[in-house]
């Protein structure tokens, strides 16, 4: 069946172009369950044949992400942490994801709206805690628009090189979400430690 679903969703980022791009990231960056790379990847390489431009499908998977993440957050902020305990199931959000995301949004801040677009199993729903917690719009706007555009980029220029060679992909792949994961650990130490210093610089004065 998920074989199908990822033929399915080839076939109409092929016949839908940039609009089936916005589409598919748009359903992945909400709520429903499937990986990014059977979009942007595909859609580097019709881009590699002269299909697509690169350019273009880049911003398409980078609006559609947006658009999917604002959706989320509206859904939590509008209906609230009740709800989602209770019907979130329908919407493949179990009870235990949202723990998960509430704990990583508490422990990372705003930032964590930056970070988790970059991890896997983490980026479609931390749209969530930050629609609960009433984040800034634009602030989250901006971080989500930042971490889905570098994941976007990297999968369509992965696409756009090997895209004719699954087992390379596969490969590198896993090296690039590794090595995604140790900068995020970076970058995140590096937050923390400003932001705490600016703290302790405030209660000084």
């Amino acid at each position: 069946m998920l074989h199908g679903i990822i033929e399915w969703i080839v076939s109409t980022v092929s016949d839908l172009g940039y609009i089936g791009i916005f589409i598919m990231m748009f359903l992945e960056s909400s709520f429903f369950p499937f990986p990014s790379e059977v979009v942007m990847i595909p859609a580097g390489y019709l881009a590699s044949i002269g299909k697509m431009n690169i350019y273009l499908a880049i911003f398409s998977g980078i609006a559609g992400s947006l658009a999917g993440a604002v959706f989320n957050y509206f859904l939590a902020l509008k209906l609230g942490r009740s709800f989602l305990s209770r019907w979130g199931r329908y919407l493949f959000i179990k009870e235990a994801t949202l723990q998960k995301m509430e704990r990583f949004f508490e422990k990372h801040g705003h930032i964590s709206t930056f970070s988790g677009r970059l991890i896997p199993a983490v980026r479609q729903y931390i749209s969530l805690p930050a629609g609960l917690a009433r984040m800034d719009l634009a602030l989250f706007a901006f971080y989500t628009s930042l971490g889905a555009g570098i994941w976007v980029t990297i999968l369509a220029l992965l696409g756009f090189f090997i895209g004719n060679n699954e087992k390379l992909i596969e490969e590198y792949l896993h090296f690039i979400i590794a090595a995604t994961l140790a900068s995020l650990s970076v970058i995140i130490f590096i937050y923390i430690k400003l932001k705490t210093k600016s703290l302790l610089k405030g209660e000084r004065l």
